[in-house]
């Protein structure tokens, strides 16, 4: 077979690829279910619904109609670990698509997409080290936020909060995006009376950043929920992620993973989240998820 046949069947392959990656593989939402070993023998369990990255767009009647009824997993909790913008016109239609979910106790961190509007930046680099976040376009962020609270949801950027579901009394720490260095970790230290009373401690973050997930097991949580790497975006069969767009080794880039500090062993539950950028638009073998946690007693 001659180079210039060998070149046209690369070509065309690569081609099918792309074009998979870039519409039907971005199109299949799933919802990964898993559990959690995480409460008091005897205790109730909890369903949690974990969703993250969404970076709605206004044209995505898909993903918004996929949303909306993701309230068919009849969860106890929600918890969003932000970035769920993806354009400066897409605020109404992201709450539309929570609309059910914003009736149910939730919790929510912002991501840097919360906050600007995505541009276009090199998806090679991307590989290479962290993004650089662009904040020259602001988004309507206390619109979104407002919204939230007005419902059930409560906001834990750099706060704590106090919950009691099925009979479990839950603290949940929380911070601001560390990938814009919004984290304010000394927040958390000051919750010990919260967490002493509590039988089990919830984390929620955007970026699974290191020092985020050293300081939350510092504070006594159980199981920290994260977002932020869209499980590397970008995988390949027997290698996995690429990058994490953070310090999280690319082997934790979605999932869960354990990590022992002393004789402490806390949870981190990496969603992969919905979306992308609209300048990045590609998933390959890498499904964009929801997370459904079911929170069950300690064996």
């Amino acid at each position: 077979m001659s180079w210039q046949v060998w070149l046209a069947i690369t070509t065309a392959v690569l081609g099918i690829v792309a074009i998979w990656s870039m519409t039907v593989s971005r199109w299949r939402f799933t919802v990964v279910r898993t559990e959690a070993a995480v409460l008091p023998k005897g205790s109730a369990t909890i369903r949690v619904l974990h969703i993250s990255d969404i970076h709605m767009a206004p044209w995505q009647r898909r993903k918004q109609r996929f949303i909306a009824q993701l309230i068919a997993e009849k969860p106890d909790l929600v918890v969003n670990t932000g970035d769920n913008l993806g354009h400066k016109n897409v605020v109404d239609a992201t709450l539309k698509a929570l609309e059910p979910l914003l009736l149910l106790p939730g919790v929510f961190v912002n991501g840097s997409n919360d906050y600007f509007a995505p541009r276009f930046k090199s998806p090679i680099a991307y590989l290479f080290k962290p993004s650089t976040p662009h904040q020259e376009r602001p988004l309507d962020t206390k619109k979104l936020t407002g919204a939230f609270e007005a419902k059930a949801w409560r906001n834990l950027n750099n706060t704590s909060t106090w919950l009691e579901i099925n009979g479990v009394k839950l603290a949940v720490l929380g911070v601001d995006d560390a990938h814009l260095e919004l984290d304010d970790l000394e927040a958390l230290d000051q919750k010990a009376s919260l967490r002493a009373k509590a039988d089990v401690v919830l984390g929620v973050t955007h970026a699974p950043y290191r020092r985020v997930i050293e300081a939350m097991a510092e504070n006594d949580v159980d199981i920290l929920f994260a977002g932020h790497t869209h499980g590397g975006q970008v995988r390949f069969p027997f290698i996995g992620a690429l990058t994490t767009n953070s310090d999280l080794p690319n082997k934790n880039a979605k999932g869960m993973s354990a990590w022992s500090f002393g004789e402490r062993v806390m949870l981190l539950n990496v969603c992969a989240g919905l979306g992308n950028s609209i300048f990045a638009p590609i998933r390959f073998f890498n499904r964009p998820e929801v997370r459904v946690i079911t929170l069950v007693a300690k064996g």
